[in-house]
């Protein structure tokens, strides 16, 4: 009976550290800046738009509907592309005020 409450409470012990154990050093992967994310966001609309039109060239989508998608989808292109080349512009005067 006492081996029993003793394997018990190891294993809920391991279980406990294994789950809340911290390591010294995270590796918390690359810092996120707005330009990566809009140059993420940009090629998931770019693959969105390449489905749709392959959904509607298959028939599965009816033409009112591919005409809202799409126009939406460019709409949202268009605003992340401004967006990415406001942010390099901005990026690159200074670089152009040191020279």
């Amino acid at each position: 009976m006492t081996i029993e409450w003793i394997a018990c409470i190891l294993v809920a012990a391991a279980s406990l550290f294994y789950i809340f154990y911290l390591p010294g050093t995270l590796y918390l992967g690359p810092e996120k800046t707005r330009a990566s994310y809009l140059r993420e966001r940009k090629e998931a609309v770019y693959e969105n738009l390449r489905d749709l039109n392959f959904e509607y060239r298959a028939g599965k989508v009816p033409d009112a509907d591919y005409q809202s998608l799409r126009a939406s989808l460019e709409d949202e292109a268009a605003t992340l592309l401004a967006e990415i080349a406001r942010l390099e512009s901005i990026a690159a005067a200074p670089r152009k005020a040191r020279s």
